[in-house]
């Protein structure tokens, strides 16, 4: 019999990679996305038909209790967010309500439900913040500097507190930064490859961007959603984080893309934005994935620079096709 899986924010980056994954895996897989007058399914087209999607909200426990009963799954990943962190400053009480009790909200449906599922919650280095140990490892303080950090802390306490308190199989992924093709155009990794692409193709002369010198622990998504399922095929449930290892600034990220396309001096191309400036800003994030490596044998397998030329490459394609 086919496993079952259903994944919340399955329309995001990585719930559209790991639907990819688990359907590779001959799983059943089912998709929780809000209801709307218009499906945004720019990462899930071709999932269409073989993906089931159910409607719900993370912010309404009974929609989430009665896809649970649609899709009877053996495996929840909860990937629903209000993932952008500089969104949370402007609506911080909708990011505490989605992030943080959406998991609360998730992990009581699977109680209320009665029937044993393995949970996974992604957690984020966001939670990290204002590092006290570089790289970060599992047992690394916490100190978020951002309302995202801060609800996604609260998912990631009260996914440990049900594990303890109830015996519930709930894991953590501690994700370090991660991008791929299918990266939203608001987050700054996706706004450089666009930007570079429109650059290279004569469609734009600039980019505004917020700190050049933010330093992060890039890696891909396909490579991350197959640790996601990892975890969960431990004995054990436990929390993880998944990293490189590696820190790079996003004057490197500029220096790759605009490299790639044979720009070597991109200054002229790149303006600072003060609206793109934190309020409370994380300098640097890095993390430690040798206990994953060690219990489940799990190590980043795609490079800073190929993820960087892969969204470029891609976002090339894209806007030819659209110019065409």
């Amino acid at each position: 019999m086919k496993k079952r899986a259903l994944i919340t924010g399955v329309n995001g980056m990585d719930g559209s990679h790991l639907s990819d994954f688990l359907l590779d895996k001959e799983y059943e897989v089912f998709g929780l996305e809000r209801r709307s007058s218009v499906k945004n399914r720019t990462n899930t087209s071709h999932l269409e038909g073989k993906v089931r999607f159910l409607t719900g909200d993370l912010s309404d426990q009974n929609s989430l209790l009665r896809a649970l009963k649609e899709s009877n799954p053996d495996e929840v990943y909860n990937l629903g967010a209000q993932s952008f962190v500089g969104e949370s400053w402007n609506t911080p009480e909708q990011t505490s309500d989605v992030t943080g009790l959406g998991a609360l909200r998730m992990l009581e449906a699977i109680r209320e439900y009665g029937k044993e599922i393995k949970f996974y919650q992604a957690s984020t280095s966001e939670m990290f913040g204002r590092m006290v140990e570089n790289p970060a490892k599992e047992t690394t303080p916490f100190y978020p500097r951002s309302p995202y950090g801060v609800s996604k802390l609260y998912a990631h306490w009260i996914t440990k507190n049900y594990r303890e308190s109830y015996d519930m199989f709930n894991v953590s992924g501690i994700l370090f930064n991660h991008e791929s093709e299918r990266r939203g155009h608001e987050f700054v990794t996706r706004k450089i490859t666009d930007g570079v692409a429109r650059i290279f193709l004569g469609l734009s002369d600039q980019i505004a961007l917020g700190n050049l010198d933010s330093r992060r622990d890039w890696g891909y998504s396909p490579d991350y959603v197959e640790a996601m399922w990892m975890m969960l095929q431990l004995e054990d449930p436990d929390d993880y984080i998944i990293a490189t290892g590696e820190c790079h600034s996003i004057r490197e990220f500029l220096d790759v893309a605009f490299n790639h396309v044979g720009i070597e001096n991109w200054s002229k191309h790149v303006v600072q934005d003060p609206r793109y400036m934190r309020p409370a800003e994380v300098d640097v994030l890095r993390g430690d994935y040798g206990k994953a490596k060690n219990d489940f044998g799990w190590s980043p397998s795609t490079s800073f620079e190929n993820l960087v030329k892969k969204m470029l490459d891609n976002d090339i394609r894209l806007l030819k096709k659209e110019k065409n």
